[in-house]
């Protein structure tokens, strides 16, 4: 018998993730529309794609309105994701 093995861990909340999530938040970034969307900011190519997947995948950030598969469309955050970049700026 095999045990799954879990694909993504929720980001730590670290320095870069708060970063990411305020630039979304500022209305500085795009999400390019895929299984696995890649996190634009400033039309920049993020360096850290991984962590763009998980924020997405997390349900922190999520297209702000629908495009074709690549296609770049504004992101912006969910719910969770002002929860913590607020709570983070509280926590300051």
């Amino acid at each position: 018998m095999t045990t799954p093995l879990a694909t993504s861990q929720p980001p730590a909340v670290n320095h870069r993730v708060l970063a990411m999530l305020r630039a979304v938040a500022a209305g500085r970034a795009q999400l390019a529309c895929s299984a696995e969307p890649d996190l634009f900011v400033d039309g920049v190519p993020c360096c850290d794609q991984f962590t763009a997947h998980v924020l997405a995948h997390e349900g922190l950030v999520r297209p702000g309105q629908p495009g074709t598969p690549g296609q770049r469309v504004p992101a912006v955050l969910t719910r969770a994701g002002r929860a913590l970049v607020t709570g983070a700026q509280a926590a300051a």
